[in-house]
């Protein structure tokens, strides 16, 4: 009966200068004539329209060392200047694109206020990303909960603060919190008397990230071979519902209808099932099970795993689908495919394993 119930269950860089040959006498202080530092003397010769323009071309060509070079240029020497604002936010912009988090968050935290609008309330919002990707969650967390809780606000930009504060607990650690937070988002986004004025971008990120959460849930439950029966039995009992959680927070986020996250949702639910297979294909069988229990159980365990394989195989080959339908590209499309094929193989493997097995097996009476 306990061997039933499983088997049920289981379905800044430094510069240095030297005085080559020169020697000092110990203990004399020697004094050097002073020198003005102008940080780019190439930069030197134009003036803010210039490098104004040039720092926009090298920009708009995705030269983005050179666009920082050229907008930095302006918020370090021409404060004062018409162009010193845009020039802060577009240096900060081309520093993100080379992912140069902490120089980008030193340009927009000029403008930033999460209190303001217009430069400043965008250069917020890139101050928060910036922190996000420093690993500053803290500090990311408070800016946007501080641009969210603003009822002046329009919906989208408030749905977008709370989801992105959402998603900083998420990977600061605070699942409680973040849970909270992002069925908040959801609850907003439903009571809008017209959802189609706001980009689905954020709400289909709320709901994938609620599927996170139970996601981490379910992979924090370690199945113990060494357990009892028992305990072995409610601790795959507990995994599986919440395997069944979070595919249900991915499959909603895949009707919220945005491409990206729908395309995530689908490739994170293939891996549900596929993760469901390597630990239980890889936990080892009750110890308190006799030797020829065990061999039962493994037996008949293999049929339940090709089931999980089976499933993966669908969800991942429907995600692609949709995905060359709506025409979406992410990381996420070529990670399905990669795992579209790990799946297949593998099938294909226990087929071979299964067929071998059994041509190998002596018919009783013979």
């Amino acid at each position: 009966m306990r061997l039933t119930r499983l088997l049920l269950i289981a379905v800044a860089a430094t510069g240095c200068v030297t005085t080559k040959g020169a020697t000092f006498p110990r203990g004399q202080e020697v004094k050097f004539d002073e020198v003005v530092i102008t940080g780019d003397l190439e930069l030197e010769k134009l003036n803010e329209e210039e490098l104004f323009a040039a720092g926009t071309s090298f920009y708009a060509a995705e030269n983005y060392t050179q666009a920082a070079r050229y907008f930095g240029r302006i918020c370090d020497f021409h404060p004062k200047s018409k162009h010193y604002r845009p020039a802060l936010y577009n240096a900060g912009l081309a520093l993100e694109k080379l992912k140069a988090w902490e120089d980008a968050w030193v340009r927009f935290s000029v403008l930033s206020d999460p209190k303001g609008n217009g430069d400043a309330l965008d250069a917020a919002f890139r101050v928060a990303e910036c922190a996000y990707h420093l690993e500053r969650y803290a500090d990311a967390i408070e800016v946007l909960r501080v641009i969210a809780d603003r009822a002046d606000m329009s919906p989208d930009k408030r749905i977008e603060a709370r989801t992105q504060q959402g998603v900083c607990e998420v990977e600061s650690g605070q699942k409680d919190a973040a849970e909270t937070t992002l069925r908040s988002v959801l609850t907003f986004w439903n009571s809008l008397p017209d959802k189609d004025l706001v980009d689905d971008y954020f709400p289909g990120q709320a709901q994938f990230f609620i599927g996170e959460i139970f996601r981490l849930h379910y992979e924090a439950v370690a199945l113990d071979g060494n357990q009892s029966t028992e305990k072995l039995a409610e601790d795959l009992e507990y995994k599986s519902e919440l395997l069944l959680s979070s595919q249900g927070h991915y499959l909603r986020a895949i009707r919220v209808g945005n491409g990206y996250w729908a395309t995530a949702a689908g490739n994170r639910i293939g891996g549900l099932y596929e993760n469901m297979y390597d630990h239980m294909i890889h936990a080892p069988a009750p110890a308190e099970l006799g030797p020829s229990e065990q061999e039962i159980y493994r037996a008949e365990l293999r049929k339940k795993i090709r089931v999980l394989i089976g499933k993966a195989i669908t969800v991942y080959e429907r995600t692609l689908e949709a995905a060359e339908r709506i025409g979406a590209s992410s990381p996420f499309v070529q990670q399905t495919r990669e795992s579209l094929q790990r799946m297949k193989d593998l099938l294909l493997a226990e087929a071979n394993a299964e067929e071998e097995q059994n041509s190998t097996t002596v018919p009783p009476g013979s």
